[in-house]
């Protein structure tokens, strides 16, 4: 339990909310278990069926990899500190109407979690809360030395959207979100707005990449990037050493961002969304939180983060054209989006850049 003001005090769940796991449909297990043991350095468990664990911590299971066709993230798994805020999460999501449904001992146990239950989310990605994990005194086998997880839980979500202000009412609505700041940015011509919201200490578990007025997604996948916190800078460098040297592609090289300076790099997982391995980013504290006022940055990165090889522009361009007539509606799930309408302003505050620290002009899709 951490010092945040409680959820029974205020009705807020804020604080008692951390992302716990992330589930990933794949059919390339051999690939996923190179890339996650191999290049980033996780401790993996194989299971029969295919299915593969990773292990950041002393959890049974952080990345839970099932075979099937999608190649995607399909759900994200929510750690809830205690059962008054659980109920009071199901509440908020039964009151207005979302189905919602037990998840079974099989599917349990494969998270690593005593039980669970799930509820649609945006992009169609299915939103898990559990309040019990499983844990495990087996010893780590992994490259890395460590991984930060605990109070701010497992890491972030990425996620690009034409639909920004329905996702960011949605994660206000069910878990009390806060907006820890935005980044204006320029993408081939194209003004984006990013959206930084925090559950917990970490400075953001959600980003939301604003991309209204594409007709399309400019990626395949739900997700544009997940991201874990290395402990020490020297894992952050090893594995990207590793992860080229085994051939997996790299997306974005080191870098570090101008909102929560974490110093990080990104590469392509097996199934083609991006993993961002980062170190040291800003933690928002309970002294922090209270006194925290969002601001709006200009810019990705401070240095660095520049694209290496080929990238997502460069592939949404070959058939933009084709499809410049198609509009498919983004999965939202409106019934929990209220309380943040579209054209929700953003903050006038602007943080300004000392002479060292020019942000980093963008030409394609970038890390956020």
């Amino acid at each position: 339990m951490n010092h945040f003001q409680r959820p029974n005090a205020d009705g807020s769940v804020f604080g008692a909310v951390h992302l716990g796991y992330v589930v990933v449909q794949s059919n390339r297990r051999t690939d996923w278990r190179r890339f996650g043991a191999d290049a980033i350095g996780l401790h993996v468990d194989e299971l029969d069926g295919g299915v593969l664990r990773f292990r950041l911590d002393d959890r049974a299971c952080r990345f839970l990899i099932q075979r099937g066709p999608a190649e995607d993230v399909t759900a994200l798994g929510w750690q809830v500190d205690d059962h008054t805020t659980f109920d009071r999460i199901i509440a908020r999501v039964a009151d207005r109407g979302v189905p919602i449904s037990e998840g079974t001992a099989a599917e349990a146990a494969l998270r690593g979690v005593e039980r669970l239950w799930r509820f649609a989310g945006p992009k169609g990605i299915v939103q898990e809360i559990f309040t019990v994990p499983v844990t495990t005194q087996e010893p780590l086998r992994m490259l890395s030395s460590g991984w930060v997880t605990g109070e701010a839980g497992l890491g972030h979500v990425a996620i690009l959207s034409r639909e920004p202000e329905s996702m960011r009412g949605y994660y206000y609505t069910v878990f009390d979100s806060r907006l820890s700041d935005y980044i204006d940015e320029n993408v081939s011509g194209l003004k984006m707005k990013i959206q930084f919201l925090r559950v917990n200490e970490r400075h953001h578990s959600i980003a939301i990449a604003n991309i209204r007025g594409i007709k399309i997604d400019p990626i395949r996948t739900r997700v544009q990037h997940i991201n874990i916190q290395s402990e020490t800078l020297d894992d952050v460098l090893a594995s990207f050493r590793r992860v080229t040297d085994l051939g997996f592609r790299m997306a974005w090289s080191v870098g570090q961002h101008t909102n929560d300076r974490e110093l990080s790099y990104y590469c392509v997982t097996p199934s083609g969304f991006e993993l961002e391995v980062g170190w040291n980013p800003i933690v928002i504290g309970p002294e922090l939180e209270t006194t925290w006022e969002p601001t709006t940055y200009q810019g990705i990165s401070i240095w660095g983060h520049t694209p290496v090889g080929e990238t997502v522009l460069d592939k949404f361009a070959q058939f933009r054209q084709a499809v410049r007539s198609l509009s498919t509606p983004e999965i939202t799930v409106s019934q929990l989006a209220g309380g943040l309408p579209r054209g929700t302003p953003s903050t006038p505050t602007t943080k300004p850049y000392a002479s060292s620290e020019q942000p980093v002009s963008r030409t394609n899709w970038l890390p956020i």
